[in-house]
């Protein structure tokens, strides 16, 4: 049944290591150094389990950073079931040099560091799919088997809903429920706006999408799964 899909999705695989790949722990020391947040490593490493169950063949990763998640991905891609293509994805080219470095450690894996805005890049492959895809290559390829989207409250909604129509038949979106702003915010504040929009998300999608909610250690990993 469609709907058990998320639930045995989500648990733990325990055939996998428990420990952080070197290279991913490395990353985490930069990322402390720079002042940057990232997902816990509860949170990583339950993605990096439900994608081993995936064994997907188009992985789009929303929001790559300096490739912490990426690191984890690209270390079981290395030496388990591999995809077509990993195609992470950054708004800036602030982070696209250590991408890519991260690109040419993992050579094995088929991987792809694109750089612009989510909602842009997904309107530009819908179009390209409109007009019969018949000239050049769209910026994303299509059909992913696994969608993972780490993006700012403020526009997480906005690029889960562009990126939900991307996904495959059997594909998968995974994301970690942004935290409610606290304190005393106007009702323009960005971040307030953005998490009206991610209710509103929730909401709207549970019509045509299983959504389940996984609370672990540092964060609650939220997936949608088609309901056709």
């Amino acid at each position: 049944m469609r709907e058990e899909v998320l639930s045995t999705l989500l648990t733990a695989n325990n055939e996998l290591s428990r420990d952080e790949p070197q290279v991913a722990a490395n990353i985490g020391a930069q990322l402390e150094h720079m002042g940057l947040s990232t997902w816990s490593i509860s949170v990583r490493r339950r993605i990096r389990d439900a994608i081993s169950r995936i064994e997907p063949k188009n992985v789009i990763e929303i929001g790559s950073g300096i490739g912490h998640l990426s690191a984890w991905l690209m270390d079981h891609f290395e030496s388990n079931t591999s995809p077509e293509i990993f195609q992470m994805v950054e708004e800036g080219n602030r982070f696209a040099v250590i991408l890519t470095r991260l690109k040419d450690r993992y050579s094995s894996v088929n991987s792809k560091v694109i750089v612009g805005k989510t909602a842009i890049l997904a309107g530009e492959t819908k179009a390209w799919k409109l007009a019969g895809g018949i000239v050049g290559e769209p910026p994303l390829k299509e059909n992913a088997d696994a969608i993972i989207v780490n993006s700012q409250l403020d526009r997480i909604a906005s690029d889960i809903e562009s990126m939900l129509p991307l996904m495959s038949k059997n594909g998968v979106l995974l994301t970690v429920e942004p935290i409610p702003p606290v304190g005393d915010r106007a009702e323009d504040d960005p971040e307030v706006v953005g998490f009206n929009k991610w209710m509103e998300l929730i909401k709207s999608t549970t019509e045509n999408y299983h959504i389940a909610f996984m609370p672990i250690f540092g964060g609650t990993i939220v997936a949608w799964f088609s309901k056709d």
